[in-house]
């Protein structure tokens, strides 16, 4: 059986810590966690062409200061909801995939 999460932590407004119940500790900055969106919308944005280098973004309200985690809801037992303050909601990270990103922390 995989890894659960037992305990999550925010240690400061960009990162993220996620104790697991094999005892595993990592964290995460909301910076990758956000890039690493398994949303449709963003696996699309990821495997599409670049921007051509001449071009500017266009940004939403929300989206010019650095990001932070706005919630993280269980959904279901497998994965959790993790909403931004960019806005951004949609995506539903599974264990597994939290488990494999991030650094070990101590």
């Amino acid at each position: 059986m995989p890894a659960t999460p037992t305990k999550l932590e925010k240690p400061s407004d960009d990162r993220l810590r996620i104790t697991w119940s094999d005892g595993t500790l990592r964290e995460y900055t909301v910076r990758e966690l956000r890039e690493a969106c398994p949303c449709a919308n963003c696996r699309e944005k990821h495997g599409g062409p670049p921007a051509p280098s001449n071009e500017l973004p266009v940004l939403q309200p929300g989206q010019g200061g650095p990001i932070t985690l706005a919630a993280m809801r269980p959904a279901g037992n497998y994965a959790y909801n993790i909403e931004f303050s960019d806005g951004h909601d949609s995506g539903i990270y599974m264990f597994e995939l939290l488990y494999r990103l991030g650094k070990p922390a101590e």
